[in-house]
């Protein structure tokens, strides 16, 4: 999954580069995929990956977290 993250995001940087630098008659559609393909595929796919195993419980406020953090903080203060 890896690999396949990165060749995709060096394709779209290429496809938009190669659209941006380059004279050619379909250069903003070469622009335009790239962004497409970076917003749309590669974005989702590295989040995914990223977070596939995480518990989001672990990232949101909940009281349990907040009375974490308040005994971090006074700790900290001593």
């Amino acid at each position: 999954m890896k690999h396949l993250i990165w060749f995709l995001f060096i394709t779209t940087l290429v496809s938009m580069l190669i659209g941006l630098i380059v004279e050619l008659p379909y250069s903003d559609k070469l622009v335009g995929f790239g962004v497409i393909g970076l917003c749309a595929v590669v974005f989702p796919l590295f989040s995914y990956y990223r977070w596939k195993d995480k518990k989001m419980a672990d990232y949101m406020l909940t009281a349990e977290n907040l009375e974490k953090m308040r005994e971090y903080n006074d700790s900290k203060k001593d």
